[in-house]
């Protein structure tokens, strides 16, 4: 005797498709884009009988319109379109990345020039660069000092960014943030 079985059954999922096409579109009238010509309020029927004597699909692109605005087309054309220009899009976007440096209010001077390196070398590559002074126990008297370090350091990075934030204290730590001139 069989057991009756708690697992589901398993059901194929449809495709959920972006837009809706021909007789998914479940609207009486729609609004009818076509390139070159005035919109047209038409019924649905109409709309894919004219799609259909064209070859193409009657797309849904606006839903939320009254009526919905639909255009005649090449469906999965459009979606290869919309694929690639998503990717391009995607492509041309860039990162950016936020490097730290951080100091001490009684940072010395070869310290500083080994950091401002790193500094320079960030900013060369189009990074974001966030130095701070951390100020620990009783440090946090020598504020003036840390503000001085990090001028400096905006001072010579002149040439390679531009401060985007002055020096602040927030808590235990001063922060001045620099951007980067050169875009990736």
């Amino acid at each position: 005797m069989r057991r009756p079985s708690n697992r589901r059954r398993f059901v194929k999922r449809e495709d959920q498709a972006l837009h809706k096409i021909n007789d998914k579109i479940y609207a009486r009238t729609i609004r009818l884009v076509r390139e070159g010509q005035e919109p047209v309020v038409m019924a649905t029927s109409e709309a894919i009988k004219l799609a259909d004597t064209e070859d193409l699909d009657l797309v849904e692109i606006s839903p939320k319109a009254d009526p919905p605005v639909c255009k005649i087309l090449d469906y999965k054309k459009f979606l290869y379109n919309q694929k690639k220009k998503a990717k391009e899009m995607k492509a041309k976007q860039s990162k950016v990345v936020l490097k730290e440096i951080r100091f001490g209010p009684n940072t010395d001077d070869h310290d500083f020039e080994f950091k401002l390196a790193h500094a320079k070398k960030f900013l060369e590559e189009g990074n974001k660069v966030k130095a701070f002074v951390f100020f620990r126990g009783r440090t946090i008297v020598f504020k003036d000092r840390g503000e001085i370090l990090l001028l400096r350091l905006a001072q010579e990075l002149e040439e390679y960014g531009v401060i985007e934030q002055m020096p602040k204290l927030e808590g235990k730590r001063m922060i001045m943030m620099i951007n980067s001139k050169k875009k990736k």
